[in-house]
């Protein structure tokens, strides 16, 4: 049975979802005011291999991943930018959409929208300001009181106590308490608005997230994950005002992926470090990045530097170099590979000990190549597919892979430079053969000589 480590408890659980052989789960996702950073990419990597991980052990699963397309930000770009907010978030999404796609990450089942769900969350607030958890403010501003709700902090730890000792002396007058939070903005004139029983406006951050996986997934559903910066106060507060609009558990599991960092240091844009999903492509192949952010534990920092993606890349090249030129079986019977990638991913989805077993895999599967055992071969390069595919990795050709890249050289010169090299040695002109040869490995070619010829890869 799967163990998943639950953020609420701070332990491993066994998984029961609530109902047998299906899973709801809701992830927050992006608020598209901008590009997708490194971060977004840990979380929406992280959370395509435990959708597809369930998936792959038989699990119906549903996953709602939101949008978040009304939000100050938003507006603030959009004024800087002189364009339309739904411009704005229209470009962002497509290019969210073009970024996870380059990653390998799946689609969601449903990928809701703040500004479709305002009907839903009008009502949800309405409901506990009827039940006596919201009020609404001299400013009209419509707030959660969170001393209202007993359970406050069981999530991120935090004491009530502590948190209104710890507020800022600016904190808005209008609010009973300096720890009550936002759930309906009045509108300023001229902001776009929607209407309400305390007047026009648009909802807080907050409460998005529990309108949209409550009309997609119930009032109680099984998994919720998001980064480790969501947990105080965004994840506390989903909570505290779904359990007391319905008066029952909001989720069952909460799963926060790790942060990131840049050469040992927190990504900032203030430091200089900070790396868009666009930019880190235009230096390196995605499925390398794909593979760096796999690599590590979900719940684990990361490290981004020169080396890690380095060491990437190298283990993806030892996998592509396996299957180079076998025709890998179809649909091979499951092996004790299979067995030992399955205890691994059961264990709260340790791709550390996963990805062990594709190397482990790729070394038997060399051994049969070096052996001549062609049928071996295939049977053993289907099975590093299939494991493979799980995580989101080795669904290429290999030739594209490492004949891929961002250098300079296309294939079509790098062929016209090997043929080249071929009439220089056939001329026993072999200074320039190996001129050729060093004038590619500067740009990161390799060329390998059979019997059969000459064949490339990038290094």
């Amino acid at each position: 049975m799967i163990q998943l480590y639950s953020t609420l408890s701070r332990r491993k659980e066994t998984f029961q979802p609530i109902v047998e052989g299906k899973v709801g789960i809701y992830v927050c996702g992006m608020t598209v005011y901008d590009y997708c950073h490194l971060g977004h990419a840990r979380v929406l990597v992280a959370f395509d291999v435990v959708t597809r991980y369930l998936r792959h052990r038989g699990y119906d699963v549903h996953y709602v991943r939101n949008i978040t397309d009304i939000d100050d930000k938003i507006l603030d770009r959009a004024r800087e930018n002189g364009e339309d907010f739904r411009a704005l978030t229209d470009r962002m999404i497509a290019a969210m959409h073009e970024d996870e796609g380059a990653l390998g990450v799946l689609r969601p089942s449903e990928e809701p929208r703040a500004t479709e769900t305002i009907d839903e969350m009008v009502a949800m607030i309405e409901t506990l300001v009827e039940k006596g958890h919201a009020y609404q403010g001299d400013n009209g501003d419509v707030y959660f009181a969170v001393s209202s709700f007993d359970g406050y902090g069981k999530l991120s730890r935090k004491k009530l106590e502590d948190l209104v000792a710890g507020a800022r002396v600016d904190v808005v007058e209008a609010k009973a308490s300096p720890a009550d939070f936002v759930l309906w903005k009045a509108a300023k004139p001229g902001e776009v608005s929607w209407p309400s029983p305390w007047g026009d406006g648009r909802p807080g951050w907050h409460i998005e997230c529990s309108a949209m996986s409550r009309s997609h997934l119930g009032r109680t559903f099984d998994i919720h994950g998001g980064g480790p910066d969501l947990m105080f106060p965004h994840h506390e507060n989903e909570i505290a005002q779904s359990e007391c609009a319905h008066e029952q558990p909001f989720v069952n599991y909460w799963m926060h992926a790790g942060a990131v960092r840049v050469n040992h240091e927190k990504m900032s844009k203030s430091l200089g470090n900070f790396f868009t999903i666009r930019d880190i492509l235009q230096e390196h192949d995605p499925e390398v990045v794909r593979y760096f952010l796999i690599a590590s534990h979900y719940r684990s920092q990361i490290d981004y530097t020169p080396d890690s993606l380095a060491e990437a890349k190298g283990a993806l090249m030892k996998f592509y170099q396996a299957l180079d030129g076998i025709e890998p079986e179809t649909d091979p019977a499951e092996t004790a590979y299979d067995s030992r990638f399955v205890e691994a991913m059961d264990d709260d989805f340790n791709t550390v000990e996963a990805t062990a077993e594709l190397h482990a895999l790729t070394g038997e599967l060399n051994r049969a190549r070096r052996n001549g055992d062609e049928a071996e071969a295939a049977r053993l390069a289907g099975v590093l597919k299939r494991l493979g595919a799980v995580l989101g990795v080795l669904e290429r050709a290999p030739s594209d892979f490492l004949q891929g890249g961002t250098g300079d050289l296309t294939p079509e010169r790098i062929e016209e430079l090997i043929e080249a090299r071929s009439r220089a040695k056939k001329a026993k002109d072999f200074a320039e053969a190996d001129r050729i040869r060093d004038k590619l490995l500067e740009q990161g070619i390799v060329l390998e000589d059979s019997r059969e010829g000459t064949t490339w890869r990038r290094e």
